[in-house]
């Protein structure tokens, strides 16, 4: 083991120090998943995307509305922007990779559809970008991002701020926000409120 490596305790503070940190981001989550459940009874659709962590948040996510996250309910329209391997590598090939979201958002995405962009720096080009196509379609934006995420936040009408910059308690703290917002949207769409 490294010199530099923390033991557990140390890195369990860290952590529990970010969370008690996203005490005050209740109502902006609720936002969150009102904006997501006002989407969805109009017929809309979720577009969630970012990069390597975040990709793969995007797709639990997407699996957590699509499947169930809790409770038996219809199926959510949800799709991780971050899974077709053609698509990806053709625009990142063909275009740019700063093009491999944004040209799907231009294919895909309609006024009123929401689009969940999660970046822990808040600084991807990609990601960036793609907000920016995401806007122009008369999307609504959702953005989760850490601390220095502030041109992320910029672009989204909803934002979570994790008030930290190590991408690994950002992500922590992306994990229990999105679950929360995955239980307030699958107890509406079941009918509990």
């Amino acid at each position: 083991m490294s010199s530099a490596a923390r033991d557990w305790m140390s890195v369990l503070a860290e952590h529990t120090r970010v969370v008690s940190d996203l005490e005050a981001a209740g109502p902006t989550l609720d936002a969150m998943a009102a904006a997501l459940l006002a989407c969805f009874r109009a017929g809309g659709r979720l577009y969630i995307l970012g990069n390597g962590g975040s990709a793969a948040d995007a797709q639990h996510i997407a699996a957590e509305l699509v499947g169930r996250f809790k409770h038996s309910r219809h199926a959510l329209p949800a799709v991780a922007l971050t899974t077709n391997t053609s698509s990806l590598t053709a625009i990142g090939n063909d275009l740019s990779f700063e093009d491999v979201f944004a040209r799907q958002i231009e294919a895909l995405v309609r006024p009123g559809d929401v689009v969940w962009l999660i970046s822990t720096s808040g600084a991807s080009p990609n990601v960036l970008k793609a907000g920016a196509a995401a806007r122009e379609r008369g999307a609504v934006l959702i953005g989760f991002t850490g601390r220095e995420g502030s041109r992320l936040a910029a672009l989204c009408r909803h934002t979570l701020l994790v008030p930290h910059a190590a991408s690994d308690r950002i992500q922590e703290a992306h994990c229990l926000a999105y679950h929360y917002i995955c239980e307030r949207v699958e107890a509406a769409a079941a009918g509990g409120a």
